[in-house]
């Protein structure tokens, strides 16, 4: 019991310095070294919130997806629509367009569950991205086509324009929401059911578990934060363009939640960490920073094939085990 209380008590010590350390972080940065910095760690909080919910899909529910940038640019898209067209309140946009995402989620989700096989299952959603993609950039007159949308009007509150501090603690609140809400869900039962048919989907369909329906709540959900991640995106950005829904969206966040580690709660926010910071790492030196960026990639997933997040946890059990011992 003694032991419990000491790991609770630590386990608290530990989120509240977490805790006091992203809240200093944005003044550390903007005060010690540039904005820029203090962008990256907000453009951070937004790719780890998409790369969680695609986790969702991949790495609980078994499910290779290579379309979920649609999500996440139908949620940036339908926000900065609605705020530039319709002139409407940003709440009100905020709230409608993860609805919008999960909405298209539940479309494309109940046509690809059905799919046996990773490959058809991996091909029919990128099919749905694509066309996705197509529509945002061919219809011009509604979507301002290859142009994009620019000059997304964003509140003086949380705008970008002259510090990133007000818009790095809005994005953190939601973040935070979302990362507790995505926890919670893959601790209950529901979480439970994804973990047994990812592992041995024929034995659950025996004992009498509906998979398709299981796996389109789970599609419907990863599409809705996949949205909030997209909304938080053109906020930033006061800028979308269709490349937000292409297939190369959905290929990154795989690579990070390959990186960081799909069976770890937190290993995809850690891999679109290490993602951002690489990217910008090796754009500043060279214009060959694809090349580079994919053989540290390829040497990591070849070394470390449960990811950065894996292989922390695996060196934290065993030397838990060895203080046991």
């Amino acid at each position: 019991m003694q032991e419990g209380r000491k790991n609770s008590a630590a386990r608290w010590l530990w989120w509240a310095i977490t805790g006091l350390v992203l809240i200093a972080l944005p003044f550390v940065l903007e005060k010690g070294f540039s904005q820029y910095y203090l962008y990256l760690a907000t453009k951070v909080m937004v790719w780890a919130l998409f790369a969680m919910s695609f986790n969702l899909v991949l790495g609980y529910g078994g499910m290779m997806s290579f379309g979920h940038a649609a999500f996440f640019g139908i949620g940036a898209y339908t926000c900065s629509l609605l705020l530039v067209r319709a002139s409407c309140p940003l709440a009100l946009a905020f709230a409608i367009a993860p609805f919008v995402a999960a909405a298209a989620g539940l479309i494309i989700g109940y046509l690809s569950v059905r799919i046996k096989g990773v490959f058809y299952f991996a091909t029919i959603t990128l099919s749905f991205a694509q066309l996705a993609f197509i529509l945002a950039f061919k219809w011009r007159s509604f979507t301002f086509g290859d142009d994009g949308i620019q000059g997304i009007p964003i509140p003086a509150l949380i705008s970008t324009d002259e510090t990133y501090i007000n818009y790095y603690f809005f994005s953190l609140i939601i973040v935070v929401i979302c990362f507790y809400v995505l926890w919670k869900i893959v601790r209950s039962p529901f979480g439970l059911i994804l973990r047994a048919l990812r592992e041995n989907p024929e034995r659950a369909t025996f004992v009498g578990m509906k998979v398709e329906n299981y796996r389109l709540i789970a599609f419907v959900i990863s599409a809705f934060f996949s949205g909030i991640a997209g909304v938080l995106y053109a906020f930033l950005e006061t800028a979308i363009s269709p490349d937000i829904l292409f297939w190369t969206m959905s290929g990154e966040v795989i690579l990070m939640g390959l990186l960081g580690g799909m069976h770890v709660f937190l290993g995809p926010a850690l891999g679109a960490t290490i993602m951002v910071l690489l990217n910008s790492f090796i754009t500043s030196y060279t214009e060959y920073w694809g090349m580079f960026l994919g053989i540290i990639l390829i040497m990591i997933v070849l070394f470390f094939p449960k990811g950065v997040g894996g292989l922390m946890v695996e060196q934290y059990q065993k030397r838990m085990k060895r203080k046991g011992a």
